[in-house]
């Protein structure tokens, strides 16, 4: 099957996962939202899920200040590069299989037949995906097991600010370039590869719960059970992978969010995957440890 074919088909089943059935929730969700400050100038962080359902809106009246002060946003890719209609064939090519031998030689016996099941399980095409990387079959995995909770890309944090931001006139920016997002995936070793895969099988294995819990947590503005559930046990068991993803990347987007800072009355709303702004390896903590003066906005966590 060409490539373009099986990408397409790829969306278009996880779309029909998407509409799955939503709890219903009181109130908008209480933002992992953090100011950071110098002597004339702020800089607004807002940890982001990246999949959400519409029950998630509208957002809280901190988040919504935060934008009404912000002259600009900074996401992880720029709108222009996020929305780019060629993105997605783009990462599929960088994740075709270059290496000699087969994907099953590379997964070993205990994965491989890991991953046999959940694609019998799941109808998905075992003969097409392996044709692909093991980092790629592992986001469809995760974007497979998201959408069976109902969670949509499309109604993500990030993107609901992209439309804010055109819809107000906002200049906006990107941390890093798409080719560089997908750089940091295709650089993987194949063994940090198949902790991606193994991580993605493993929670699949303990159910929806495990996705739901983390929106839930999300959703209650828990920063401290979002680490310990999301990151540090990614830091225990995947190690290289949770440097490569998280540690090096927040390390690369720390002189930009400075250089914003450096700027004078001109504030600035940046929106990232939550999991970067979290424990000692989060961009908070790393731009505490600078000085700058930094504070949670949580109207709903005070007493």
């Amino acid at each position: 099957m060409p490539l373009k074919r099986f990408v397409s088909g790829l969306a278009a089943a996880l779309s029909l996962l998407l509409a799955g059935a939503a709890p219903a929730h009181a109130g908008p969700p209480v933002p992992l939202l953090w100011k950071v400050s110098d002597a004339d100038n702020a800089v607004y962080l807002l940890g982001s899920f990246h999949l959400l359902r519409r029950e998630d809106y509208p957002l809280s009246a901190d988040v919504d200040a935060a934008f009404a002060d912000a002259e600009g946003l900074v996401f992880e890719l720029a709108p222009e590069e996020a929305n780019a209609p060629d993105l997605p064939a783009r990462m599929a090519q960088a994740a075709m299989r270059t290496r000699a031998g087969t994907l099953e030689r590379d997964l070993g016996p205990a994965l491989w037949g890991k991953l046999q099941g959940y694609a019998a399980a799941h109808q998905l095409p075992l003969a097409q995906l392996a044709a692909f990387d093991p980092w790629f079959i592992g986001l469809t995995i995760a974007l497979v097991e998201m959408g069976k909770q109902g969670l949509d890309p499309a109604l993500g944090l990030d993107r609901h600010f992209m439309e804010g931001a055109a819809r107000a006139g906002k200049p906006t920016a990107g941390l890093e370039r798409g080719d560089e997002q997908i750089a940091v995936l295709a650089g993987m070793s194949l063994d940090e590869q198949r902790q991606m895969l193994a991580d993605a099988l493993q929670q699949a294995e303990e159910g929806q719960d495990r996705y739901r819990d983390l929106h839930a947590a999300w959703r209650a503005g828990d920063a401290e059970r979002m680490w310990r559930e999301m990151a540090a046990e990614m830091k225990r068991d995947y190690p290289a992978l949770y440097r490569r993803i998280n540690v090096q990347r927040n390390d690369a987007w720390l002189p930009k969010i400075e250089q914003r800072l450096a700027r004078k009355d001109d504030d600035t709303l940046v929106v990232v995957g939550a999991l970067h702004l979290l424990g000692e390896d989060g961009v908070v903590e790393k731009l505490r440890a600078k000085g700058y003066t930094v504070e949670r906005i949580c109207s709903a966590c005070r007493p």
